[in-house]
């Protein structure tokens, strides 16, 4: 079992940044993967980018130039940097665990079995 909680979510403006960060603990020696997903109101969930589980890494391209995803392995936190935030990057933020390899991971949320509970963004003037 993996257990993950995210942290970070926040209100801004249009053109802001901000960070959320995602605690993974338990048995993370198997679900080495960890990717970010969103979610926003009457969509469906999509893949923003993140880790497969050779530490490969890879973004979606809506925000490739603006997100910057990391991982602190001594902290088991994975990060995700977000800058000029734009009004189409608000909803709900979740992190994810699993044992995916390659770079479309993260795009499918049927590869991940761990998830956290989400931190909301939103993104308004």
């Amino acid at each position: 079992q993996v257990r993950l909680v995210e942290s970070g979510g926040d209100s801004v403006q249009p053109g802001g940044s901000l960070r959320l960060s995602c605690i993974v603990s338990g048995d993370t020696s198997s679900n080495r993967a960890v990717t970010w997903f969103r979610q926003a109101p009457g969509k469906q969930r999509e893949g923003v980018g993140g880790f497969d589980r050779d530490g490969q890494i890879s973004y979606a391209d809506p925000v490739k130039g603006r997100f910057t995803i990391s991982k602190d392995n001594a902290q088991n936190t994975m990060y995700l940097q977000m800058s000029n935030l734009k009004p189409e990057d608000a909803g709900m933020y979740y992190c994810a665990a699993g044992n995916c390899r390659g770079s479309t991971c993260y795009y499918y949320a049927h590869h991940w079995p761990y998830w956290g509970q989400g931190t909301q963004v939103t993104v308004s003037s």
